[in-house]
């Protein structure tokens, strides 16, 4: 799923070097943490926030694969 987030994330920017993606494992929840360089952020959100709402989109479609529930979470 890490890997998934950070190929996303990656094609999206224009700095890729500064994509990060923390995992927070939980009983039945994993959390990741997604972290952008400042000025590719609004290209990680979208306009209205339709990117990374495909984005949810896709990590829960692959989270319920595995039987998890994933979220993503993008931070500054």
């Amino acid at each position: 799923m890490k890997a998934l987030i950070e190929m996303m994330a990656r094609s999206l920017v224009d700095k890729p070097d500064d994509v990060r993606v923390a995992e927070v494992e939980g009983e039945k929840t994993t959390v990741y943490e997604l972290r952008v360089a400042q000025g590719d952020l609004g290209k990680v959100i979208g306009k209205q926030g339709k990117t990374a709402r495909a984005m949810r989109t896709i990590l829960g479609a692959a989270g319920t694969k595995v039987g998890k529930r994933c979220v993503l979470e993008i931070l500054e």
